[in-house]
């Protein structure tokens, strides 16, 4: 299954006190740069859902795609310009799966898992789930659905995602949470230190794994 990674990064990061979060930095590495690293190898190509002006993520020489909704109306609307822009430069690509960028410790298996599990299933949609919490925005979306998305968005203002996955049948995929959550994502300034902290957990797990 040939699949377009989308990273949303067009909220408003109010929590984090406004600016762009994706460029937030942990270990001396952008939040966006850890997530592209996670991701890329996944997927057929990366897009980034982004409002405003492209140039700011010019270094990471990736399409940018800005909502087609007005008014920053959610990850839905984000998800839908992924949706559109597949369509339009990777027909070959039939899914999108989305990322926050805010989540720099996504599994690498991601894809593979929400694939499997969707179409065991027979799901239409899958998402990631960690410690008994669904995660909706990381998600695998068929882009043959993408006008129902957009007349959802549209034309009956939903905002929420889960509200518009509960129309179809959808996987929800659980992942292991220990040591660490490959879900956390940093929302406010304090979750920089937390990921920090994570991250270098990680990597102390990582080198004692590698340990004969």
């Amino acid at each position: 299954m040939k699949i377009v990674g989308l990273l949303l990064a067009g909220g408003q990061s109010r929590r984090m006190g406004g600016g762009d979060k994706a460029l937030r930095v942990i270990g001396g590495v952008s939040l966006l740069e850890r997530v592209i690293e996670r991701l890329q190898p996944q997927v057929e190509t990366l897009v980034l859902s982004a409002n405003g002006d492209p140039a700011r993520f010019a270094r990471f020489a990736l399409p940018v795609v800005a909502d087609s909704v007005p008014g920053y109306a959610g990850p839905l609307a984000g998800i839908l310009a992924g949706l559109d822009w597949t369509a339009e430069h990777r027909p070959d690509c039939a899914h999108v799966v989305s990322a926050a960028t805010d989540a720099p410790f996504l599994p690498r298996d991601l894809i593979s898992r929400l694939v499997r599990e969707m179409e065991d299933a027979g799901a239409e949609l899958a998402c990631a789930a960690s410690g008994g919490q669904s995660h909706p925005v990381i998600g695998l979306w068929p882009v043959r659905l993408r006008e129902d998305l957009r007349r959802a968005v549209a034309d009956e203002a939903v905002r929420k995602v889960d509200v518009w996955t509960a129309r179809y049948r959808l996987a929800t995929v659980p992942f292991g949470d220990e040591p660490i959550d490959p879900f956390f994502n940093a929302n406010r300034p304090e979750d920089l230190a937390t990921a920090a902290a994570l991250l270098a957990l990680e990597t102390e797990t990582r080198q004692a794994s590698e340990t004969p």
